[in-house]
């Protein structure tokens, strides 16, 4: 994926993101954290919440892998490089 692909990608994801996290009142970093640490189980026997949060846990990782790939290749690039000067819209 291109840079730029990978910003807008990112961008719509925290836009998925963002709703979650104003529903449920915490950012996506820490409800990630608080699954993988296996704080929530109590919410297991609630199946919309269950359903959210794997999607949401889904969503913060591909986010977060469209992440690495943008930090790796804006490493090998320099920023002069990777600008887009003209608006694609």
């Amino acid at each position: 994926m291109e840079i730029h692909e990978l910003i807008i990608e990112m961008k719509l994801l925290e836009r998925r993101l963002t709703l979650y996290e104003e529903k449920y009142g915490v950012l996506s970093e820490d409800l990630y954290a608080a699954l993988m640490a296996g704080e929530l189980e109590r919410y297991d026997a609630f199946d919309e919440t269950r359903a959210d949060f794997s999607r949401w846990k889904g969503i913060y990782e591909t986010w977060l892998r469209r992440k690495e790939a943008y930090t790796e290749q804006i490493r090998q690039h320099e920023l002069a490089e990777a600008l887009r000067v003209q608006p694609v819209y």
